[in-house]
């Protein structure tokens, strides 16, 4: 499934969050945020004074025209504060609406599937093609061979073929029939042969995906545990700014008094001086990178039920991957040709490439071109052979070619022995022993018959995927532990994870064995993150910290976890964490940068601030700042700015990079610390020289 990623400049976008930026200055939403709540607090105590000077201005005779400079002066302070809350509500907006209209693209994308109802409950009974979302809970479909399932049911007539691999990753078809254990079939997954006739078990808007995308576009997304960390931080060097803030007014006044000389200071410029000392620029984008988080998520096509579940993700040390299409290719490849005794190699594959001419599955497909790699089998005429394929069955479990008189047909160890044994032949003693030495190996065991005498056996075995061993150190490098979790049996697990690269493995995998190795190392103090796709893994997903479902999976396994690939990728967990990480790695530099830039603000703004009221501070205008005014106000215009210009760093985050922690300390002291200093200095005196080249000070 695929949607468009939206651009943060895209006008639909911007569009509605700015409409949305005003709707969120409304108290309660402005509460939630603490820090800016005091912006927006101070935002409207400037606009009251402005006001207050408009309708005293006519009472100060002699005056007018330093009355109206404070007008001006206030009314500018009052606007650039608006501009501030406006802008910290904006990029909050921009991070919401783009995770809104992903999850609208996503709605939009949803496949359609028409499905064949019944209207009575067995085979051969009148059909309608109806909708897939049309059905109920309780109807009867017909599937046939290439069908897509169109939702969950149970079957009550009928055995076939269905390919499950996007819920397993295991490339085999697996097979389906009414009674037993195997007798439930998934909505999404692919009839391959034969017939199914299935009631549905559940009701349309039931689904797992159409509950997720309502949760994206309705959920309030609450507060991760470092996010409430960093607001308690930074709540707290609010109130003790704000303690300083209000103090500084009586002393002001005092020191006049004292001095008899000077001017105290003004309660806008106390105001001014309040707002440029508390950490906006981080509180202005707090929201926006946690959004922002989710957002990355749903462009990677994984739905995170909870903010604490990206958050997780960065802190992940200890992860857990599935061998199947995770660390192997999960299509099962052709590796080796094991011929019977009497039967050379190259007979072997001429007559296993014959089988396979018409078998487009992947294993079918490897075994064509490792005859032609081998033996040079290739440009077959297969009109010339007047060849009759014959296609894989649940009923016969096996495939093949009929050429004339000649029957070739390759499958399942027990399928070849019926079929061989059925037409007077005998299977081979030797041939048994090659099957168990293959399966012990943990590979799969394909036997091919030429009529009534067995030819050989194919191995088909999982590939390693190619990079996968480079992605695992870097892994390493950041600290985090690999672990493969595989139902094989040791020794194949032992090899396989050798070749992969991790760092240990679950061979043998049960339930109870998966749920017991994460609470061993959530005991030593890991965050412990897993895919899975089945039922049987829904109590280990419960139980890890970050707990990623494939959307094809089971009800269970969506239920149990705490984010959703609607892609069904199980290698998509990597790219979880290294997002998780980046979004933490985002909110430490932004953090660092918003405190180190305040101290270049203080140099501006205190010896502004009050120059009138102790005139030996003007020795600190190390800035050269032209006035007092100019000063504060190029203070607060670089405070509101700042936020904007931060905003796409925000929304994309810092560039990833596998480092440990205490590089990333030094990088983000390095770049964020060093430039946090500097850039305030450069941008405050550019301001200045701006607002006095053209006279508004």
């Amino acid at each position: 499934m695929s949607h468009k990623t939206l651009t943060m400049l895209d006008p639909s976008l911007v569009k509605s969050a700015i409409v949305d930026a005003f709707k969120k200055l409304d108290p309660r939403v402005q509460w939630r945020n603490p820090v800016m709540f005091v912006v927006y607090i101070g935002s409207l105590l400037t606009t009251l004074l402005w006001l207050q000077s408009l309708w005293l201005q006519p009472m100060w005779d002699g005056e007018s025209q330093q009355a109206a400079e404070s007008s001006g002066f206030t009314l500018a302070i009052a606007l650039w504060l608006w501009f501030t809350v406006l802008f910290a509500n904006f990029a909050e907006a921009i991070a919401e609406g783009r995770s809104k209209a992903q999850a609208r693209a996503l709605r939009g994308g949803k496949k359609m599937v028409v499905a064949k109802k019944l209207r009575e409950a067995r085979y051969g009974a009148m059909v309608d093609q109806v909708p897939g979302e049309a059905l109920r809970k309780g109807d009867v479909v017909l599937i046939e061979a290439g069908d897509t399932i169109p939702a969950d049911g149970e079957i009550i007539e009928g055995v076939a073929s269905v390919n499950e691999s996007a819920i397993t990753g295991e490339s085999a078809p697996v097979i389906r029939e009414s009674g037993g254990d195997f007798s439930s079939v998934t909505g999404g997954t692919t009839v391959l042969s034969d017939w199914l006739v299935v009631r549905v078990t559940v009701n349309p808007g039931e689904a797992f995906i159409d509950r997720m995308i309502a949760m994206v576009e309705g959920a309030t997304r609450q507060k991760t545990p470092n996010e409430i960390a960093l607001t308690i931080l930074l709540v707290a060097l609010t109130i003790i700014f704000l303690t300083v803030t209000v103090t500084m007014l009586p002393f002001s006044v005092f020191s006049v008094n004292v001095a008899g000389s000077g001017s105290p200071v003004s309660i806008t410029v106390l105001v001014a001086l309040l707002v440029c000392l508390i950490p906006t620029t981080i509180a202005g984008l707090l929201s926006a990178i946690g959004v922002a988080g989710m957002s990355r998520m749903m462009q990677a096509n994984v739905i995170a039920t909870s903010g604490r579940a990206v958050e997780a993700a960065g802190d992940v040390d200890v992860l857990l991957l599935d061998k199947t299409g995770t660390i192997t290719l999960g299509n099962r490849q052709a590796t080796e040709f094991i011929r019977a005794p009497g039967v050379s190699e190259a007979e072997l594959a001429d007559a296993a490439q014959l089988a396979s001419l018409a078998d487009e599955t992947p294993e079918g497909r490897s075994i064509v071109v490792l005859a032609k790699q081998k033996y040079n089998l290739r440009e077959r005429d297969i009109h010339a052979l007047d060849a009759h394929f014959i296609h894989f069955s649940a009923q016969t479990r096996m495939s093949g070619v009929d050429l004339g008189e000649r029957q070739i047909r390759k499958g399942s160890a027990s399928a070849i022995q019926t079929h061989v044994q059925g037409l007077g032949g005998t299977f081979p003693q030797q041939i048994s022993i090659i099957i168990d030495a293959v399966s012990r190996r943990g590979s799969t065991p394909l036997v091919v018959a030429d009529g009534a005498r067995v030819m050989g056996v194919m191995e088909l075995k999982d590939i390693v995927k190619g990079g996968i061993k480079e992605r695992f150190a870097e892994l390493r490098r950041m600290g985090i532990k690999t672990i493969m979790i595989t139902g094989d049996n040791r020794i194949t697990a032992a090899a396989i994870a050798a070749e992969a690269g991790v760092d240990d493995f679950l061979a043998e995998a049960t339930p109870e064995a998966k749920l017991s190795l994460i609470r061993k190392h959530q005991a030593e103090g890991h965050l412990v993150a897993m895919t899975g796709d089945g039922t049987n893994d829904a109590p280990a997903l419960a139980q890890a910290d970050v707990a990623v479902a494939m959307n094809s999976g089971t009800q269970a396994a969506k239920e149990a976890g705490n984010m959703v690939d609607l892609d069904s990728n199980p290698t998509k967990l990597i790219e979880v964490v290294e997002t998780g990480k980046q979004m933490l790695m985002t909110r430490g530099s932004l953090t660092t940068f918003s405190i180190a830039n305040d101290i270049a603000k203080y140099f501006a703004v205190i010896p502004a601030a009050f120059v009138s009221t102790y005139p030996q501070l003007a020795t600190l205008n190390v800035m050269g700042l032209s006035s007092p005014n100019s000063a504060i106000l190029s203070a607060v215009i670089f405070n509101a700015l700042i936020i904007i210009v931060l905003i796409p760093l925000a929304l994309k985050g810092v560039a990833y990079r596998p480092q440990s922690a205490a590089m990333l300390l030094r990088r983000n002291m390095l770049i964020y610390g060093l430039g946090g200093l500097i850039v305030p200095f450069i941008g405050i005196k550019l301001i200045d020289m701006s607002l006095s080249g053209l006279g508004l000070v």
